[in-house]
């Protein structure tokens, strides 16, 4: 197969460490490094000296949040990839929703993949003990290994032909009362990642083959065209990070064979769903659980929530199913 054809994957062996490019596996210096999050972002929402909390609890600011990348991935590959969607977030909602989606999958992938590989390096040290490391669990491990099969468009040339890896919502917030805004938010297990760029706000399920989405079809018609209030955002927010907690099965992926005058990569997608069940059952104390977290702020309160055990509270929709313009929030003054 063409070299520039060929994936790497760092998986088989656990071949992780700073002297590893993280995406094409070349031997790499010490100072051969890319920042997770991009510079252009830490600068426009001054990020760089922010904390960011670990899956070990340990606490890192943004801009040292580094990962290994060789000069010819960082200047070919990944450098362009930034260009474009510094743009389209320039633009707000409008340019958020015209760039591609498997571009916004990569540029969220390559986030989150950074923030897993810290844990992974880190992992690799014996004077570390996590309480929950990736490494030992099988079925995380493979869940990672074939994110990052289909994160390598990144670097190869791929073709999905009739799916993307992702279910992308990009979200129009009313910001208008609240200054500049970031907020970031990453599950690893469900493979969750949002974040919010003033009144932008991406919420991604990484590895779901557009499922969620798919699920959500009818809540997204209603939702997609207009501006919610943070509240409802924030809502919508944790109904899909439920349906990521809810998803039951792995897509695997699978490359066609590839032909000596092939360009690209075309690359198929097998659910082994012998169980028949996609999501697990919806159960409102767990989603109450989910939504409370992001309420929070609100002072908003699990046991609110499940005021009626049957219909939990919604500021997105009235208990006749019909949207809320203008939601009066609990605790607080019409």
């Amino acid at each position: 197969m063409q070299q520039h054809l060929t994936i790497f994957d760092p998986f088989e062996g656990m071949r992780f460490g700073n002297h590893i490019c993280f995406l094409c596996g070349t031997r790499v210096t010490a100072d051969q490094q890319t920042p997770v999050f991009p510079a252009w972002l830490m600068e426009k929402y001054s990020l760089g000296h922010e904390p960011l909390r670990l899956l070990d609890q340990s606490v890192v600011t943004y801009q040292d949040l580094k990962i290994p990348c060789c000069a010819q991935c960082q200047t070919q590959y990944l450098g362009p990839l930034e260009e474009k969607v510094q743009e389209a977030v320039s633009k707000g909602v409008p340019g958020l929703r015209a760039i591609d989606e498997k571009l916004l999958f990569q540029w969220m992938g390559k986030m989150f993949y950074g923030t897993l590989i810290t844990e992974l390096i880190k992992e690799q040290n014996p004077l570390v003990r996590p309480e929950y490391a990736v490494s030992e669990q099988p079925k995380m491990l493979l869940k990672f290994q074939s994110f990052f099969r289909v994160l390598q468009s990144l670097r190869v040339p791929m073709v999905f032909p009739d799916f993307i890896p992702a279910s992308i919502f990009v979200i129009d917030v009313d910001a208008s009362a609240e200054p500049s805004q970031f907020e970031f938010r990453d599950e690893l297990s469900t493979m969750m990642f949002s974040l919010r760029l003033d009144n932008a706000l991406i919420v991604c399920c990484l590895l779901d083959n557009g499922m969620i989405k798919d699920s959500m079809r009818r809540v997204w018609q209603v939702v997609e065209p207009r501006q919610l209030q943070p509240i409802q955002a924030a809502e919508l927010s944790a109904r899909i990070f439920y349906a990521g907690y809810l998803l039951n099965v792995i897509p695997d992926y699978l490359v066609r064979p590839v032909k000596p005058q092939d360009e690209h990569l075309v690359m198929d997608t097998l659910i082994d769903d012998v169980t028949n069940v996609i999501f697990n059952p919806w159960q409102h104390s767990s989603y109450a659980k989910l939504l409370a977290t992001m309420w929070a702020k609100w002072g908003i309160t699990q046991e609110d929530i499940l005021r009626d055990p049957q219909e939990p509270l919604s500021m997105l929709f009235s208990p006749e199913g019909e949207f809320i313009e203008f939601p009066t929030i609990p605790g607080q003054a019409k």
